[in-house]
């Protein structure tokens, strides 16, 4: 999907033109994949803009950077206020954030060392629905890649960070090249993992079933959300191993993410799967998750983060006027 550039990005404690925002070419995370990144949804709501469980997200931002012993140099509230500020600067009503922390400029080699800069920044930009307006309803036609995931003991599939998407690119390359929407990624025992940047539900004989943890997979805050979505339903969600074929037998299968949000299948492999599209299941998720945003589903667990508009008012002030 394009990049529709906006006005400002926040990087390193100030808002910058967007095109003042750069780097060097000699960056560390350009040249080893040392960046940690999040991908937030800002919904047009009742009451106006609101990001969509943002607490969450900076959260998995500073575990993935945690993992790999990265210091964020910044408190959790900073990098939320900073997202706020970078909608209202921007004059957002919905939008996708990208806070990203990366390992900055200063030597050569893969091991960070102390001396190393860590830096911080947020782009907001306009963002509609990643696999096409029509997915939703219609749903996505999807193949299972030749690559696999990452296996456990290699790279941890948990840290959100900008060298895992490698795997990504393969993946999604290889379905696209060959007329699909999407792919799916088995993991290294050959089972069912995740999509290229989604996570993945098969729906069968009135129980939804996931991969575990432990299938290579991020965990996913938008699968979170759908998981206790579907339980407050009274569905059973089934956490297990599943094998290729399970796909191929589903009732229903739907993706999820940020930018996915809740994508039905179509077909695996150019077999349809039994609901040919969106199924009831699917369906009812995308109501009462969309319902967070028009006050038709009640948000009793806070996930929707209001924008605050005067958010760093005075820094914003400076950065215009410079």
């Amino acid at each position: 999907m394009p990049i529709n550039a906006t006005s400002f990005i926040w990087m390193d404690g100030a808002l910058k033109p967007w095109g003042e925002a750069n780097v060097h070419v000699m960056t560390h995370a350009l040249h080893y994949g040392t960046s940690f990144f999040e991908g937030v949804r800002v919904y047009d709501a009742v009451g106006g803009p609101a990001a969509f469980r943002l607490k969450d997200h900076i959260d998995r931002l500073y575990d993935s950077a945690a993992i790999y012993g990265c210091v964020v140099p910044f408190e959790r509230q900073t990098l939320i206020d900073a997202c706020d500020e970078v909608v209202a600067a921007n004059r957002l009503d919905s939008a996708y954030l990208r806070p990203i922390v990366f390992y900055g400029y200063g030597e050569v080699g893969p091991t960070p060392t102390p001396q190393l800069p860590v830096q911080v920044a947020i782009a907001g930009v306009p963002f509609g629905a990643y696999l096409g307006e029509e997915a939703r309803a219609k749903g996505v036609d999807v193949c299972v890649s030749s690559w696999r995931r990452l296996a456990p003991d290699t790279i941890p599939a948990a840290a959100k960070a900008g060298g895992n998407y490698l795997s990504s690119v393969l993946i999604s390359t290889e379905a696209k090249q060959r007329g699909f929407a999407e792919g799916i990624g088995l993991d290294v025992n050959g089972l069912v993992s995740e999509g290229a940047g989604e996570n993945l539900f098969v729906v069968r004989n009135g129980k939804i079933f996931t991969p575990p943890a432990s299938a290579s997979i991020l965990y996913g805050i938008t699968r979170d959300t759908v998981m206790t979505l579907a339980r407050e339903e009274g569905i059973e969600i089934v956490e297990q191993a599943m094998p290729r074929e399970a796909l191929y037998l589903a009732d229903e299968i739907f993706m999820t993410g940020t930018a996915a949000e809740i994508t039905p299948v179509r077909s695996v492999d150019h077999r349809p799967v039994r609901a040919k599209g969106r199924g009831p299941v699917a369906k009812m998720l995308q109501e009462r998750f969309f319902g967070l945003f028009d006050g038709a589903t009640k948000d009793r667990w806070g996930w929707l983060h209001k924008v605050q508009p005067q958010a760093g008012k005075k820094d914003r002030e400076v950065a215009i006027a410079v």
